[in-house]
């Protein structure tokens, strides 16, 4: 757990500095969390592992003056980029907190909804923070979380994969690890929610596309950074293969940028399910 913190700390600032570019990017997903979770005006909405502010802030917009989102994070550099962007953006209706899944400082019964955008998967203790979740919200609320689905159909990960393990060794990931693709199989975390609480728990393939105006180059540069263990792969590599490494990743990832602008096909499963009365 030292370590995946360690990572998120010295990812945050590329998380901070492309913070608008991912928004952007994964606005579908953030829709899909806000349908499934039967958020709307008025809510009271919890965002866990809510990085840099998403979907945090879209939320906040989306509840309203009357309504009100509480985003944390882990990490108290992915808070405070949060809460900048927060300031920045002239939001009133949105409060942030440091603390882990596990260990969340609410009262029972304090929220209407609760969300998770990609961070489930980096639970130390998954069931204790589904746990934790379902404390934390209102009888027949409901909780919401999105993860990636099959790595293979994600070419926004996989070549950048299989092009590092053609310059090193990669050994097979361990499936229960914490990783992006942790709950890809599906019905593994609809798994765990029952086996938390939760009830009427139910999951959905959400096709989309990851899309933003950017090249191939700011996507070089965004994708290298925010991933702490892409970033410490290339850090260790002389200069020469990292520039290599570089070349073949834009010629590679060339379809996907019509006209020099990202769009890749992707997957992800939303999954949900109910606090019981």
């Amino acid at each position: 757990m030292v370590d995946t913190l360690r990572e998120w700390r010295e990812s945050a600032q590329y998380w901070e500095r492309h913070a608008q570019t991912i928004r952007t990017m994964f606005a579908p997903v953030t829709r899909a969390l806000i349908e499934d979770a039967g958020i709307s005006e008025g809510d009271k909405v919890l965002d866990v592992a809510g990085g840099p502010g998403e979907p945090s802030l879209t939320i906040a917009e989306v509840v309203g003056p009357v309504g009100s989102v509480t985003c944390t994070d882990a990490v108290a550099e992915m808070v405070a980029a949060a809460q900048s962007e927060a300031l920045r953006r002239g939001l009133k209706n949105i409060s942030f907190e440091q603390c882990l899944a596990d260990s969340l400082p609410f009262e029972d019964d304090s929220f209407d909804a609760a969300v998770c955008r990609m961070g489930v998967m980096f639970f130390p203790d998954p069931l204790l923070g589904l746990r934790e979740m379902l404390r934390v919200i209102k009888s027949d609320a409901s909780l919401s979380f999105a993860v990636w689905s099959d790595s293979n159909l994600n070419p926004y990960a996989y070549i950048v994969t299989d092009v590092i393990s053609r310059h090193i060794p990669t050994p097979p990931a361990d499936p229960d690890a914490p990783s992006a693709f942790r709950y890809a199989a599906p019905g593994k975390l609809a798994q765990i929610l029952t086996d938390a609480g939760a009830t009427r728990v139910h999951e959905r393939l959400l096709k989309f596309h990851i899309e933003a105006p950017i090249s191939r180059d700011e996507f070089w540069e965004m994708r290298s950074g925010t991933s702490g263990t892409l970033r410490e792969k290339l850090d260790a590599m002389p200069g020469d293969m990292r520039l290599e490494i570089a070349n073949e990743v834009r010629e590679a990832i060339a379809e996907f940028f019509p006209n020099e602008r990202m769009s890749f096909p992707a997957q992800m499963l939303i999954v949900t399910g109910d606090k019981p009365n």
